[in-house]
């Protein structure tokens, strides 16, 4: 990883908007090695074990005629059994990387700008004959003023703490279920443990008055900070909670905690598919930057 950040950790902060989540992901794996490398219990061989190991890589164009080296102007990242995770680059290079550096490797998907997905699902099809489904559709929104729900909701947030750490596994599990995640299976309770660990969740309780009955009805998951940039997810309110605006009110409460620790860009992904998760999170401030798409990848 040293290597990957040392090659290309400028081009990803030079716009560290639009390549959020190599970063914060680099940056949570560089924090705790441990969560992304969980493999079979019993790989096949070394092949097998290390192709489920984290794979980075950069991208430079060809030389210019003078043969002076360009800059790094493109990079990804794959965590299994996440899809390969791709920053902006020309459809040919996409494509290249599907079927020459990953070749061999198995993949569930590609999360790219619609261009390169694309490109790197067609070459992938070509090599493999695997089909390609449009798994989702995401928009990356960036905070601009922030508004509060009015009128808010009862009850009040909080920063989540061990004694919650059940809960949040549960929840988690039930969103990874909802929106059809890739690592639907993982361990959820690390990754609560590892959310904990830098305060990276708020929730909002209830009041005992409350419709709800009192205690933690949604969630918002922050990630690490990094380059001046965090982002807001998940957000996860139980069915039985939906409909009192606690959703909208924990994203807020966890958005300006962001802006109090310095985050100078607050970010969140929406699926397009939701319509009202959309239009919640514009009405508390937030904007839209550009749409991503997830393709999944699978057998004939």
């Amino acid at each position: 990883m040293a290597e990957f950040l040392a090659a290309a950790g400028p081009f990803l902060r030079d716009d560290r908007v639009r390549n959020t989540v190599l970063l914060t992901v680099t940056e949570t794996m560089r924090e705790n090695p441990a969560l992304h490398r969980s493999g079979p219990a019993r790989p096949a061989g070394l092949a097998a074990a290390s192709a489920r190991l984290p794979l980075f890589g950069w991208w430079t164009p060809a030389a210019n005629e003078a043969g002076k080296a360009a800059p790094v102007s493109g990079a990804f990242l794959h965590t299994p059994p996440f899809p390969v995770l791709l920053s902006a680059v020309p459809a040919d290079a996409a494509a290249s990387l599907a079927t020459e550096t990953l070749a061999g490797r198995p993949l569930g998907g590609v999360n790219a700008y619609p261009e390169a997905a694309e490109a790197f699902a067609a070459a992938w099809r070509q090599a493999t004959g695997g089909r390609v489904d449009e798994h989702m559709r995401n928009r990356l929104y960036r905070l601009a003023e922030l508004t509060w729900p009015d009128p808010r909701p009862d009850g009040t947030p909080r920063l989540a703490g061990e004694r919650d750490a059940a809960l949040l596994t549960r929840w988690f599990g039930a969103f990874a279920r909802e929106v059809n995640d890739f690592a639907q299976n993982a361990d959820h309770a690390a990754a609560v443990r590892e959310r904990l660990s830098y305060q990276g969740f708020t929730v909002w309780e209830a009041g005992e008055a409350g419709e709800a009955g009192g205690g933690p009805v949604s969630l918002a998951g922050v990630t690490r900070q990094v380059a001046g940039m965090a982002r807001v997810g998940p957000v996860y309110t139980p069915p039985e909670a939906r409909g009192h605006g606690y959703g909208s009110a924990v994203t807020a409460a966890a958005s300006e905690r962001l802006r109090t620790a310095g985050a100078e860009e607050v970010l969140l992904f929406t699926d397009l598919a939701n319509p009202v998760s959309n239009s919640i999170y514009q009405r508390i401030g937030y904007r839209p930057v550009e749409d991503r798409v997830v393709l999944s990848f699978g057998e004939p």
